[in-house]
C-alpha cells in the first residue's frame, strides 16, 4: 500500500493536520485514517515538498534526531554534577498547571422581526454547563475587532445568471465595512479547496484575489468548511467567524458532514451560511445544521440578487453581540461535552426576544 496526502491540506502547516488517502483502483479515492503504526510501505509522500522519501534518508533523519536529543540532555547531567563541586544547591523551577479555562459565549438576541436588541445588562443573562448555572465573570457589548474567514464557491454552478460576480461584489461589500483592527483570510473552493489569501488586514489585497476568481469544476464544500475551522484558529482576534456563501450541495469533498460537526463542536467560532435555496436540495439541512450548533444563523434568498441584503445582516449581527464569559464550576479536564445553555430574563415590556449562542463546547483534557 502506498500512501499519499490529499492535494487540499498540502498548505498546512503541522503533522496533525495531514489527512491519508489510499489510491484505489480508476483512480478513485477512498478516505482512510491515519493509521502511521501500520505504515509497510518504504514511501511517503509528504505535504511540504510532494516528493518520495526514501528509506535511508528516513533512517538517516531519525538516528540524527536521537543524537540531538542526547547532546541536549547532556548539559543536564554534567550541570550537575559541577554544581555539586562547587557547593551550588539547583532548585527547580515551580511548574503551575492550568485549572479548566475560562468559556466564551457571543450572544445574538433579536426579536420577532430580526431586529437585534441593544442595551440589555449582565443581569439580564444566565448561563447553565450540563444544566449546572455558572457565575458569569465577563461581560461585554463593546465592537470588538473580528478575525472572519470568508468561504466562497467558485464552482461551476456560479456562472448562472452571473451569480460570481454578485457574490464577488457582495464580499467586498462586507470587508469593506470592516474596522481598522479586523482582519479577513479567504478561501475558495470547487473541485477542491484552496487558501487564496491567509490572514491580512489590507483590503485591497483581498479585493485583487476576488476579482482574479474564475468558476469552474464540482462543489467541495465540507473540505472547505474543514480548511476555514482551521484557518480561523491562527486569528489574532478572540472574536471570530465564518462566512460562508455557496449555490449548491456538496458533491467532491473527502470530508462527510457527520465529520464536519465534530470540527464544528471543537472550534469556538460562529458560522454563518447564505446559501441560494433552489439549488441546496439535502444540503439546506446540512448547512442548516452546521451553522445553529455554532451559535450562526443560516439565509436562503431566491436568488443572489438580494446577497448584498444577506451580507449586510451578517454584518449587523457580528457588530451586535454581547460577549459573557464564565469559569466551569466542573473542573474536572475529561475532555467531554459540555452542554451550553443561555437564557435571557429581559426587563419588563420588551416583545418576546429569541437568543442565538453556540450549543457547547469540549473540555480540556490532562
Amino acid at each position: 500500500m502506498r500512501l499519499y496526502t490529499c492535494n487540499a491540506w498540502r498548505k498546512h502547516e503541522t503533522w496533525d493536520e495531514i489527512r491519508y488517502f489510499t489510491q484505489a483502483e480508476r483512480g478513485t479515492w477512498e478516505r482512510r485514517r491515519p493509521r502511521l503504526r501500520n505504515v509497510t510501505e518504504d514511501t511517503i509522500f509528504v505535504k511540504e515538498y510532494n516528493m518520495p522519501i526514501p528509506y535511508k534518508t528516513k533512517r538517516t533523519f531519525f538516528c540524527l534526531c536521537i543524537f540531538l536529543a542526547l547532546c541536549a540532555c547532556l548539559p543536564l547531567f554534567t550541570g550537575d554534577a559541577q554544581n555539586e563541586e562547587l557547593g551550588l544547591i539547583v532548585v527547580d523551577a515551580p511548574v503551575f498547571k492550568v485549572a479548566v479555562e475560562n468559556v466564551y459565549v457571543q450572544i445574538a438576541v433579536s426579536d420577532s422581526l430580526s431586529r437585534y436588541v441593544t442595551g440589555l445588562k449582565q443581569e439580564h443573562f444566565k448561563i447553565y454547563e450540563d444544566k449546572v448555572e455558572q457565575t458569569i465573570t465577563h461581560f461585554s457589548k463593546e465592537e470588538a475587532p473580528i478575525s472572519v474567514g470568508i468561504i466562497f464557491d467558485v464552482s461551476g454552478s456560479m456562472k448562472d445568471n452571473n451569480n460570481i460576480q454578485r457574490a464577488k461584489n457582495a464580499i467586498a461589500r462586507f470587508l469593506e465595512s470592516s474596522n481598522p483592527e479586523d482582519e479577513a483570510f479567504l478561501i475558495t473552493f470547487n473541485d477542491q479547496a484552496n487558501i487564496a489569501r491567509r490572514f491580512t488586514d489590507n483590503i485591497n489585497t483581498l479585493r485583487n484575489n476576488l476579482a482574479q476568481l474564475k468558476p469552474g469544476g464540482q462543489t467541495a464544500m465540507y473540505d472547505a468548511a474543514y480548511l476555514g475551522f482551521d484557518q480561523i484558529q491562527r486569528g489574532k482576534n478572540d472574536k471570530k467567524a465564518l462566512v460562508l456563501i455557496t449555490d449548491g450541495e456538496d458533491n467532491s469533498s473527502r470530508y462527510t458532514a457527520v465529520e464536519l460537526r465534530e470540527f464544528a463542536r471543537e472550534a469556538n467560532v460562529q458560522v454563518y451560511g447564505i446559501g441560494q435555496q433552489g439549488n441546496l436540495g439535502y444540503g439546506l439541512a446540512e448547512l442548516s445544521n452546521l451553522v445553529s450548533m455554532t451559535g450562526g444563523r443560516t439565509f436562503y434568498p431566491n436568488s443572489f440578487n438580494d446577497l448584498d441584503y444577506y451580507i449586510d445582516l451578517v454584518y449587523a449581527e457580528l457588530r451586535n453581540q454581547y460577549l459573557v464569559g464564565y469559569t466551569p464550576s466542573n473542573t474536572v479536564r475529561d475532555g467531554k461535552w459540555r452542554k451550553i445553555n443561555v437564557q435571557l430574563n429581559p426587563p419588563p415590556g420588551l416583545p418576546k426576544l429569541s437568543v442565538r449562542a453556540r450549543e457547547g463546547y469540549y473540555a480540556p483534557r490532562n
